[in-house]
């Protein structure tokens, strides 16, 4: 089976698995040159090792019960880290309120606080430096997601 099909293969299996729980959702399904089977799953409110665990056996089951898998391999359920790049509404729409950094197509970066996904667009409080000698101003903005390469949460120790 090509990695593409088990990838889709796996993410059925975890759609499956995690059908009775709409609080959680999949990001993605990957598997590594290494033979590691990466399977990220996260949730609105995050998501357990309870959660990890079971859904690791269900699916590690299955690929054995139906023998999908015929070397060796590693099977890893976890959330995406916290310096995991957004990639899908739901993950932006669960870190409303969080500063975020944002990497731009043109190559520049802008940093504010997440208001909302409104559309296809970012809605982010940023304070937008004024005129020499004068104060910063904190504008809301809307940036289309068509011009974001990368948004992540910004962790402040403070």
């Amino acid at each position: 089976m090509s990695e593409k099909k088990l990838e889709k293969y796996v993410a059925t299996l975890v759609e499956e698995k995690i059908s009775d729980r709409p609080d959680l959702f999949l990001v993605e399904v990957k598997m590594l040159p290494s033979r590691k089977l990466m399977i990220l799953v996260d949730g609105d409110k995050g998501i357990g090792i309870a959660d990890c665990a079971a859904i690791s056996r269900f699916v590690g089951f299955k690929l054995e019960e139906d023998n999908i898998i015929g070397e060796a391999y590693n099977l890893e359920v976890s959330s995406p880290g916290i310096d995991a790049a957004l990639t899908l509404p739901r993950q932006y729409t669960k870190n409303i309120g969080r500063n975020v950094g944002i990497k731009m197509l043109d190559g520049s970066k802008r940093e504010g606080t997440l208001k909302n996904l409104d559309n296809d667009n970012l809605i982010i409080e940023e304070k937008v430096k004024g005129e020499k000698g004068k104060k910063a101003v904190v504008t809301e903005s809307s940036i289309p997601l068509s011009q974001v390469t990368e948004t992540k949460v910004l962790i402040s120790f403070k």
